[in-house]
């Protein structure tokens, strides 16, 4: 990883701490030539054989669709879809392209200033000269990198969950976008715009062969958070403890909920709740869940560590699963968890490291105490798998 005080080209010419501390969930930055001479390995016809194909999420909206205004489709499409297409007005959108093509995935290493949990997927769209999705608000970060051919953005700085979306459509499109003054560009490729959550955008296609690819960010909601982690902990006290008042007093009315009750309650709650290693377990395990959970294959046998050592040893490779994620947290100067696609295991510290910073394996890895058994078992489970597993499926 390169340091945080180093200038970085993807960034403007910021250091990671600066980009840091100045823009970072608190303001947009436009960057020229973020990837300078940037070619993109996916072409628009690319992107529309991806959107065909079964369990990919893909979506196509039409400004004037056969149906209603901003109308969505859901894939998988076929060719007598987009050829009906007028030759503007709609957009194409594809989820998580990292998953599926290793070069894009390849491009996320080039955001190693982010905790790689942090990072959600990198969803590829096309559109046509005119093309859009409208005036909206995304509630995460987002670089918008422009990949091929231009498209134009403007802001409209941030109005708040107060505003108000254009009614009886498919989107959550904003009613009223005013531009922000200095803030409308037409990027071209290589260029990105980085948006903080809550910033309004509307990206309109300058050009026949725009791609602009979307690296995302995962941001759960309080929402979320609450409801993942009260179903976790629910689990793990069982219902042996239960509201007690070995302190009640004769009540002044027999119906009434009175203060003592409700810091009795409350008592409960933050004692259930105020856990900071059981947070931490069902963070871990929350924020290496994947987004699509059949991608990964286990094992039909289980894997025996002495031969996956043995052939480590003579020049093969792991590779991290397309979509896996890994995330690790320090239990003591030896240990640590190792989270990987929503499971948990302790293991050598260094192990951990190197498992959630590579995401090719090779014989290094057998440096570490143990490492040939946790291996084993993550190739089971589908988490890593050989490269000409992955070149098969």
């Amino acid at each position: 990883m390169t340091s945080a005080n180093t200038p970085r080209t993807l960034l403007g010419g910021l250091t990671p701490a600066q980009f840091l501390s100045q823009h970072w969930q608190k303001s947009p930055l436009l960057i020229r030539g973020a990837l300078p001479d940037f070619v993109s390995p996916l072409e628009p016809d690319d992107l529309a054989g991806l959107a065909c194909e079964e369990g990919i999420e893909a979506r196509l909206v039409e400004e004037n669709g056969p149906d209603k205004a901003w109308q969505v489709s859901h894939g998988p499409f076929d060719e007598d879809t987009f050829s009906r297409l007028p030759t503007s007005g709609w957009s194409l959108l594809v989820q998580a392209v990292d998953h599926y093509v290793p070069e894009i995935a390849e491009l996320l290493e080039t955001f190693d200033f982010l905790p790689s949990w942090r990072l959600d997927d990198v969803m590829v769209s096309y559109a046509p000269t005119g093309g859009s999705v409208g005036a909206h608000i995304d509630q995460y970060d987002v670089f918008l990198l422009q990949a091929s051919g231009r498209r134009r953005w403007q802001l409209g700085g941030s109005p708040g969950d107060d505003a108000r979306l254009i009614p009886g459509i498919d989107l959550r499109i904003l009613e009223n976008f005013t531009v922000d003054a200095d803030h409308d560009w037409v990027l071209e490729p290589g260029d990105m715009l980085y948006l903080p959550p809550g910033v309004a955008h509307h990206g309109v296609s300058d050009s026949d062969d725009c791609l602009t690819y979307s690296i995302g960010f995962r941001a759960p909601s309080t929402d979320e958070i609450v409801t993942s982690f009260a179903d976790y902990i629910g689990e793990q006290l069982g219902d042996r403890q239960r509201y007690g008042d070995a302190d009640l007093q004769p009540p002044a009315a027999v119906g009434e909920l009175d203060d003592q009750t409700i810091a009795r309650v409350r008592r409960l709650l933050m004692e259930a709740i105020d856990r900071p290693e059981q947070i931490a377990q069902w963070f871990g395990r929350a924020m290496t869940q994947p987004k699509y959970v059949d991608q990964l294959l286990p094992s039909e046998s289980p894997t025996d560590p002495a031969e996956l050592r043995i052939a480590l040893e003579a020049g093969g490779e792991l590779r991290r699963t397309p979509g896996s994620r890994f995330a690790w947290r320090r239990l003591s100067d030896a240990q640590a968890t190792l989270f990987a696609d929503g499971d948990a295991v302790v293991c050598d510290l260094g192990l951990a490291h190197y498992l959630a910073e590579n995401p090719l394996i090779d014989a290094d890895v057998l440096g570490y105490s143990d490492s040939e058994r946790l291996l084993a078992a993550l190739v089971d489970s589908g988490s890593l798998s050989r490269p000409d597993e992955d070149d098969q499926g």
